[in-house]
């Protein structure tokens, strides 16, 4: 498995400017609970090492947003996208986004996005696609949907790997 190498700062506090320290990273696997926390906010979702990788945005060493990889035995699920109330309307979610495509993108990565943020995740190279292209054990994680995602406010969507 291939781990983030590099750290991306804006206005690190050696830099020039009054502006936060940000920082992107993939999380090691004993900083999970760190995201854990984070997603009380969302979802109360949890990490299933050592199949997912999280990529997070810290501004001045606060976790303030998300994105995880999970590998199926199918293939890649992009979820847990999430910015805190907190940090919100600062690009963070992007950061994270882009973070884990640098990361995890070589491969095919499936999402199932919410309707409004297909644009969103077309920025990155999703596209939408039928429900029934969506590798078995991804789709199944929205078995409740009975086959009507849309119905569900969510949309099935893949990016091609690089």
């Amino acid at each position: 498995m291939v781990r983030l190498k590099y750290e991306w700062r804006e206005n690190s506090p050696d830099m020039a400017g009054s502006g936060p320290a940000v920082v992107v990273r993939e999380l090691k696997h004993e900083e999970f609970r760190l995201a854990e926390k984070l997603w009380e906010e969302y979802r109360g979702q949890k990490n299933d090492m050592p199949e997912e990788r999280v990529f997070a945005v810290f501004e001045n060493g606060m976790i303030a947003a998300t994105a995880r990889c999970t590998r199926h035995p199918d293939g890649l699920e992009l979820d847990c996208v999430f910015a805190s109330e907190t940090f919100r309307g600062k690009g963070y979610a992007r950061l994270a986004v882009q973070a884990l495509i640098d990361a995890c993108g070589k491969e095919q990565i499936f999402i199932h996005s919410t309707i409004v943020l297909i644009s969103f995740y077309k920025t990155f190279g999703f596209v939408p696609i039928p429900e029934d292209q969506l590798p078995t054990t991804i789709k199944e994680r929205f078995l409740f949907c009975f086959g009507e995602m849309v119905g569900c406010n969510v949309c099935p969507m893949t990016r091609a790997g690089t």
